[in-house]
């Protein structure tokens, strides 16, 4: 009895190791140089101009036909200064985005991204682009009624949320190409910028660094 006890702890223990292991490797997250990707233009795409009142028919009549408006983007990660940065696609010199969209009626969150990734960041938006890891969902944004404010928790009175955005980490391959579309600019912007900066990357991006702050940068040389 006492040795199958021995064993029993001998191999919960090694259970224990083996999942701490795996742990920290999913809190690790390697980071290339910028100089290490191609960057690259293609023909600009259509992007809806919309003032609010406009946006909000949108949404009430997309809510009609298809009911919660699901969105996924994409938290891309770079080497610059020995200091982690985010690739964000900047509109107009004012407006910034991460890399995503909404789903397709049925798509998965993974399938979706990969699609909205493709048609923002490839050279040809019906190829995947290469080499991406799409991982864990690092936080997700409610809008419980038809207005512009989005809140990081769904509030419990509220049965019937009309969009949720959900921001995945994607972590990149070493020699990663990235094409966009020529109305739009792929910038590298440092965390430190981007924290609690809502004014000027908005109440989702600047609460990035908040929502990485549980994992660890591995600075790779190349």
């Amino acid at each position: 009895m006492g040795e199958e006890a021995r064993v029993s702890d001998m191999e919960t223990s090694e259970e224990n190791t083996t999942r701490r292991n795996h742990l920290v490797h999913d809190l690790m997250v390697d980071l290339y140089p910028l100089s290490s990707y191609y960057f690259g233009s293609r023909d600009a795409i259509r992007v809806k101009d919309e003032i609010i009142s406009d946006r909000v028919v949108r949404l009430k009549s997309n809510y009609a036909v298809h009911g919660l408006r699901t969105c996924v983007e994409a938290v891309l990660l770079v080497e610059l200064f020995k200091h982690p940065h985010v690739l964000l696609l900047q509109y107009r010199n004012s407006i910034f985005k991460l890399p995503g969209g909404r789903l397709r009626p049925g798509e998965s969150d993974i399938e979706g991204l990969k699609r909205k990734l493709a048609s923002k960041l490839s050279i040809n938006e019906n190829v995947v682009v290469p080499g991406l890891e799409v991982g864990e969902c690092i936080g997700m944004w409610w809008r419980p009624n038809f207005e512009t404010l989005m809140y990081p928790f769904l509030p419990p009175n509220v049965k019937h949320p009309k969009e949720c955005t959900k921001l995945f980490l994607v972590r990149l391959s070493l020699n990663q190409q990235f094409v966009v579309p020529k109305n739009f600019k792929l910038l590298a912007v440092p965390l430190c910028q981007i924290h609690e900066n809502e004014k000027t990357y908005g109440p989702i991006i600047s609460e990035i660094p908040k929502l990485l702050s549980k994992f660890s940068f591995n600075m790779m040389e190349i």
